[in-house]
């Protein structure tokens, strides 16, 4: 990939068709190997159980999260709809975090509902994995602080203020009538 003597960034580039293809290839063989081996410590640690088995299925699913959140940074800066209304408010950063929170209590209803080892080690593991990476504190905060420091810093107080509310009553919702409804015992 890098051409001429010494590690000058200017020699590594990919510039050409070519030099994108092998470093897409070499990508994606290194992300293949690592999924195998995440795959067979999960397979040997799964029936066991535990935060080894949940750690390894968080690796598997990781990835996964993270494209959906970069394709949903597509979304910021654009607004809403033809007239582009709002392009202040990072939709898609908006739409991951509040997103990732509805999962997470979607998941933690389903976790007390099912009460069994296999299903808590898949539950925990996608919310470690594929939600821890697909919500966004760093990206939520640099947002926020290019907001307040910018010549509209209201803005930055009302996207957080609609982030933390729509996650917080959309995932007590998700979690709470579920649970109300059916009287599942959080006690243990």
């Amino acid at each position: 990939m890098c051409s001429g003597s010494g590690n000058n960034s200017e020699n590594c580039r990919v510039d050409s068709p070519q030099r994108h293809l092998a470093a897409m290839t070499m990508f994606l063989v290194i992300l293949g190997i690592l999924w195998g081996v995440s795959g067979a410590l999960l397979k040997a640690k799964f029936k066991n159980g535990g935060s080894g088995a949940e750690l390894w299925f968080a690796c598997m699913v990781g990835p996964v999260g993270v494209w959906i959140r970069w394709f949903l940074a597509r979304l910021n800066g654009r607004g809403l709809g033809r007239a582009g209304l709002f392009k202040w408010m990072p939709f898609g950063t908006l739409i991951a975090n509040v997103s990732a929170a509805c999962v997470m209590a979607a998941l933690s209803t389903v976790k007390e509902a099912v009460n069994t080892k296999d299903c808590d080690t898949i539950v925990i593991g996608t919310q470690l994995g594929l939600l821890g990476c697909l919500s966004t504190v760093s990206t939520f905060a640099a947002e926020f602080n290019a907001m307040r420091e910018s010549n509209h810093p209201w803005r930055a107080y009302v996207y957080a203020i609609i982030t933390m509310c729509a996650s917080f009553v959309l995932g007590i919702l998700i979690y709470c009538v579920p649970v109300w409804a059916t009287g599942y015992d959080t006690s243990t």
